[in-house]
């Protein structure tokens, strides 16, 4: 039996900080996979104020998600760049840092990468 599912990340589940209030992390869970709202604050980097989370040389999470405000660059691993505004849509792999671009808070919805998203590693 289908059932329908109303949340909201104005109400999130979880939120998850990230380090020195450089924004952070709203979480719902829709039963078949979550969904987070980032908001990464002017000065965030992921190498700086979440890589002291995850504990791994750069982001290794996989992204699918939607640029509602701000802009964001994102660098692969392998050199490849590209910066991604409001409007906007991105495919991610992992291995990679990013960071926002301007004097704007940038806003991102994901429906793919935000499940383990700056959570600590178990022990």
């Amino acid at each position: 039996m289908s059932v329908m599912i109303h949340k909201s990340l104005d109400s999130p589940e979880e939120v998850r900080p990230f380090e020195d209030d450089m924004g952070h992390l709203d979480m719902v869970n829709l039963g078949a996979a979550p969904v987070g709202r980032a908001v990464f604050e002017p000065g965030w980097r992921w190498s700086e104020h979440v890589k002291p989370i995850a504990k791994t040389d750069s982001c290794e999470m996989a992204h699918t998600g939607y640029v509602v405000s701000g802009r964001i660059t994102i660098a692969m691993d392998s050199g490849e760049k590209d910066t991604y505004e409001p409007g906007d849509f991105m495919i991610v792999p992992p291995g990679h840092d990013a960071w926002v671009e301007g004097d704007e808070a940038c806003v991102v919805i994901d429906w793919q990468g935000y499940a383990d998203y700056a959570k600590p590693p178990a022990d």
